[in-house]
């Protein structure tokens, strides 16, 4: 047994606080000097990140208390990042359950807390925001009662730990009534409650890999926690691939081990601890490092199966080129292996045609989050509406993913939530009053009814509504869902958009670009108010006569265009439509850019 360390995760629904709160371990265990300037939720380091204010990566830091060295690994709330809370698991000897004092266990809540019972971790849990004007501790403690006793965690697991909190004033109390100063109590809790690492110090060396990143100086860094022996610089250690074959032989260069927000080069890595280490060229995520004497392979976690697929092509529009330098297909091919490799919720397979890709992941923001970084990274590509990934069941019945949805709303937009859910095939589970004037709605909804829908969610509920999704299950085949009504406006024409073109244009619909962009035939220039598409000229500019006009000219006055986000715009898109990515825009297109084509393409479908 390893006395000294504790290896925790904090897991929790997005936007409950577990960044914040790794803030307050890092300033309280002296980790920051007193007088430095320290950004808030510094684990949040990618621009990404900071911009959304979401974790997507896991990522780890250490802390020292009272000699004690306390690993703590800050995980992504949202579950489209599942995988990644899936893997840290596997490394971590307990567990801190945040939950909102006002808004209780939410989805990812019991996303996260299922898979650390089921691993047998002893949960510590921390009713964050106490002070929140709407808070409810009492209440929200008796919801993660219950929430464990329906995951059927054991009688040991539901005597859990309780404290109350707030990360951002940087305190926790073990009774609402305590003095409200620091989080010595948490840390107490911590070393109490949460076991020193079961490992083997005189075993030969076994490492499972959780998590990759490549660095340009010292090649690939595998991170894990090493379950016994000890790894030194320089030592010749093997990786083993899941089913036990080996995969190569390779030199330890660098063992890294977590300090505060840094990373320190040390000499040896002991059982028990989280450390990195390069030196491997093709050894990867859930692969065993080990001693060249070890022929068994670490045990690794199943990773829960891709819902949503999409996909990625070269970009083949009249523009192709012209602001990205990265744009052939064996870029995109080489780049989405590389994620693939680090992130292995992804899955990454060729189609029919050398120039696109199938890739499939959890859901929309987790590939909202890889098209975004790839378009920052100077890749152009076009990508497909987002499908859902049917299953096949024994008999031949065709199985869809189906999602819990849960809505908290004002009263007086229950009934619009209701009505647009079933239209899109979703079944209502319950339905209570939530406090505050406030309905808690739970539905069973396809997955492909919720593409989408969220930007209409946020419309109907005047922005106040709360929308939270979970993967439920497979469930038979739910029947048609009505998609988009309206048409497009699509460009017939090459060349800069004319103000006078675009005035003219605008009576039939909102515009989705200003005056003076380029546009090419075939690109989706706006919608139609009306069902189907329309062709139009955007470049056709007034025409000028040596004759003078009896009256004024008319002044041209064009609304504000529609600014689509990426994920608005792969929402909106139908499957004959493209997002067209590059690092400067994102258009919309139709597939096939010759209206010809077009009309030859819809007579087949009719036919």
């Amino acid at each position: 047994m390893t006395q000294d360390i504790r290896n925790i995760a904090i897991i929790a629904h997005v936007d409950h606080g577990k960044t914040t709160f790794v803030d307050a371990f890092l300033k309280q265990s002296g980790t920051f000097r007193d007088n430095q300037q320290v950004t808030t939720c510094a684990m949040d380091s990618g621009d990404l990140e900071r911009e959304r204010g979401i974790t997507i990566l896991a990522k780890c830091t250490s802390v020292e208390w009272q000699g004690t060295r306390i690993n703590i690994v800050d995980t992504p709330g949202h579950a489209d990042f599942g995988g990644e809370v899936e893997r840290i698991l596997s490394m971590v000897d307990g567990v801190i359950v945040l939950v909102d004092a006002a808004e209780g266990p939410l989805p990812q809540t019991k996303f996260v807390v299922s898979k650390a019972l089921r691993l047998g971790l002893k949960p510590i849990v921390v009713i964050n925001k106490i002070d929140r004007s709407d808070a409810r501790p009492v209440e929200v403690h008796n919801e993660i009662f219950d929430l464990f006793a329906n995951l059927g965690a054991t009688d040991e697991q539901l005597d859990f730990p309780t404290l109350f909190a707030s990360g951002r004033e940087g305190w926790a109390v073990n009774d609402l009534n305590d003095e409200r100063k620091d989080i010595t109590p948490l840390f107490e809790k911590i070393l109490a409650h949460v076991p020193a690492p079961e490992c083997d110090e005189k075993g030969p060396f076994k490492m499972l890999v959780t998590t990759l990143e490549a660095d340009p100086f010292v090649g690939r860094i595998l991170t894990g926690r090493i379950l016994s022996g000890r790894v030194k610089t320089n030592q010749m250690i093997k990786s083993l691939s899941r089913d036990g074959q080996p995969i190569e032989t390779a030199r330890v260069s660098k063992i890294i081990a977590f300090r505060g927000l840094k990373r320190q080069p040390i000499d040896e890595g002991v059982a028990g601890d989280i450390v990195s280490i390069a030196g491997f060229e093709k050894a990867t995520v859930a692969d065993t490092l080990c001693d060249p004497s070890v022929t068994e392979p670490l045990h690794a976690l199943p990773i829960d199966p891709p819902t949503l697929a999409m996909t990625f092509s070269i970009n083949t529009s009249p523009l192709s080129g012209t602001e990205g330098d990265k744009v052939t297909s064996r870029m995109i091919w080489d780049r989405l292996q590389k994620e693939a490799e680090g992130n292995i919720a992804l899955k990454i397979s060729r189609t029919d045609t050398t120039d696109a890709f199938e890739v499939a992941g959890r859901g929309e923001l987790q590939l909202g989050i890889l098209i975004e970084t790839m378009r920052r990274e100077g890749f152009e590509l076009s990508v497909s509406r987002p499908r859902v990934v049917f299953k096949t069941d024994e008999n031949g019945v065709r199985l869809e993913p189906i999602e819990e949805v849960i809505v908290d709303v004002d009263d007086a937009y229950t009934g619009v939530v209701v009505e647009k859910m079933s239209l899109r095939k979703a079944e209502m589970t319950e339905m209570a009053p939530s406090g505050g004037g406030k309905t808690r709605l739970v539905f069973l909804a396809p997955s492909r009814g919720m593409i989408g829908y969220f930007s209409e969610f946020l419309t109907d509920t005047c922005g106040t509504g709360v929308l939270n999704r979970l993967f439920h299950g497979y469930a038979p085949f739910k029947g048609a869902i009505t998609g988009r009504r309206n048409g497009v406006l699509i460009s017939t024409e090459a060349g800069k958009a004319v103000p006078y073109a675009l005035w003219k244009i605008q009576e039939r619909g909102p515009l989705f670009i200003p005056a003076g962009v380029q546009v090419y035939a075939g690109m989706i220039i706006g919608a139609n108010a009306k069902p189907g598409d329309i062709e139009v000229n955007p470049v056709k500019g007034k025409q000028l006569t040596n004759m003078r006009a009896a009256g004024k000219d008319d002044n041209v006055i064009l609304y504000p265009p529609v600014q689509l986000s990426l994920e608005a715009a792969l929402a909106y898109i139908e499957d004959d439509e493209l997002v067209e990515v590059t690092p400067k825009n994102i258009r919309l297109r139709k597939k096939l850019l010759d209206s010809n084509e077009r009309r030859k393409a819809e007579r087949r479908k009719e036919g």
